[in-house]
């Protein structure tokens, strides 16, 4: 029996996997999907918001602001980017005027630090590209980026090294109470563990009613996204926010901590949870409002675009609560998730703690982890010295963007392994280029073949059905 089993491997529950590794505890991650990051953490607006935005007392704004000032320490000790670019809510009129005013009032309240009310001409020293309508804008210092799906492996990862099981394609159908915890089933496997922890997003009101608990309900909001290319990367410098309405924040333009430009979200409620498609009218307001809020975006520029779906919970607040002994649901994570997720794991042992969990120190624990991209950031004498001890480095796999055959094979082979073609793209940035993959793709099949020694048809995009490959045209040379 485990000690505590965590449902679904999003930021979320990858945070509170790290930082239950620390203790001595028996942790077992269980994941519907092929691979972890695979739900709205690699599809959001990658920010890690400064907290004045979230409602005075809530646990959104108390999470929020406590999660944005550890993320820095959290990507460093993990080896993840993190770049402090600090963000503007921009205004066009005197309404909006009246609400960057309420932000910042808020955001003092909710111990945000820095925060200043600028006028026209600092907006536009600090951002020259920015719509010549502008009145007024709030700037939050704190403001960040980070890449979510990296922050996410890179988490579960560190956790993985520290002891901690993953099961992917583990697709919870029940949960039954038994003697002393919880019996967790999916159509091809049971296990057993003391205390359960209910981070599955969208999913998470479903999984709830698995142990008699609808006391909420989630549901999917679509936000829909365009990525421009690199070239792209330098039109802003922060991350641009419209004046926000009780949807969201709006259409935001933000650089990546990768180099592009991200146009997006959308802000639209559904019912389907398992509906990601994109939609004209969706681009064409994205497309819009941008304009308004920048001018010069070089449209022509995208390379791709995609949908994410946010839990959006019916209270208002983050849902974090034990309606159950032994049974804890973390729902309703919607924005600012990502930036309180570490301050969220920070809770949850609390919480554990005060429900009788024995916490001891785990003396061997280790929260650092090796960077994914640690390679291409070297030096050339670094990478000579690297390719020497290992030629796999030295063989150039995506032209885009310079992902060498040495780094997928770590992907492949570093916890959690990378077992399709979006897993090595998520960890390597292999396939993420101007061609999408085009170049790279079959070789990487190859590779991930190879090492899994599984047939070459058998590998797949992200998992479950989604094949590549029938069969070779041609015979091996």
């Amino acid at each position: 029996m485990y000690d505590v089993a965590i449902i679904g491997a999003g930021v979320v529950g990858g945070m509170i996997a790290r930082t239950l590794s620390a203790y001595k505890l028996n942790i077992c991650v269980l994941e519907k999907e092929n691979d972890v990051a695979m739900g709205a953490t690699k599809a959001n607006s990658a920010i890690v918001h400064a907290g004045f935005d979230a409602k005075e007392g809530s646990l959104k704004a108390l999470l929020n602001v406590q999660g944005s000032k550890m993320m820095q320490n959290v990507c460093a000790e993990l080896g993840v980017k993190y770049k402090q670019n600090g963000s503007l809510v921009i205004g066009f009129n005197e309404d909006d005027k009246k609400a960057i005013n309420e932000l910042f009032e808020r955001g003092n309240t909710n111990g945000v630090e820095g925060l200043e009310i600028l006028e026209k001409a600092r907006i536009k020293e600090l951002e020259p590209n920015i719509s010549d309508n502008v009145l007024c804008a709030l700037y939050a210092p704190t403001g960040a980026i980070v890449c979510p799906y990296e922050l996410t492996i890179a988490a579960i990862g560190n956790a993985m090294d520290n002891g901690v099981e993953l099961k992917c394609n583990f697709d919870v159908t029940k949960i039954n109470k038994i003697d002393n915890g919880y019996e967790i089933a999916s159509e091809n496997e049971k296990i057993s563990a003391k205390t359960v922890i209910n981070c599955t997003g969208i999913f998470s009101d479903e999984i709830a009613k698995l142990v008699q608990d609808n006391s909420f309900k989630v549901n999917p909001r679509r936000g829909e996204y365009i990525l421009l290319d690199k070239e792209c990367g330098n039109l802003v410098s922060h991350t641009i926010f419209r004046t926000p309405t009780k949807m969201g924040k709006g259409i935001l333009i933000s650089p990546t901590v990768d180099g592009n430009l991200l146009l997006g979200p959308t802000s639209v409620d559904i019912e389907d949870k398992e509906d990601k498609s994109t939609t004209g009218q969706g681009f064409a307001s994205i497309i819009k409002e941008a304009n308004e809020n920048v001018n010069g975006i070089a449209l022509n520029k995208t390379i791709t675009s995609f949908c994410g779906l946010r839990a959006t919970g019916d209270t208002g607040d983050f849902i974090i609560n034990s309606p159950k002994k032994g049974f804890i649901n973390v729902a309703g994570i919607e924005s600012p998730g990502l930036s309180a997720s570490p301050a969220i794991a920070q809770y949850i042992l609390d919480m554990l703690s005060r429900q009788g969990t024995e916490l001891i120190k785990n003396e061997s624990f280790n929260p650092k982890r090796a960077p994914m991209h640690a390679f291409r950031e070297a030096s050339i004498e670094e990478k000579n010295e690297i390719i020497k001890r290992e030629p796999s480095y030295g063989k150039i796999v995506c032209r885009c963007e310079h992902v060498t055959e040495g780094e997928i094979l770590a992907a492949i082979r570093t916890n959690p392994k990378a077992r399709d073609l979006d897993g090595v793209k998520r960890r390597t940035r292999a396939q993420m280029g101007r061609c999408q993959g085009g170049f790279c793709g079959p070789y990487i099949v190859e590779l991930l073949a190879r090492e899994q020694n599984i047939p070459f048809e058998s590998v797949t995009k992200f998992g479950k059905s989604s094949y590549i490959n029938t069969g070779k045209t041609k015979g091996d040379a």
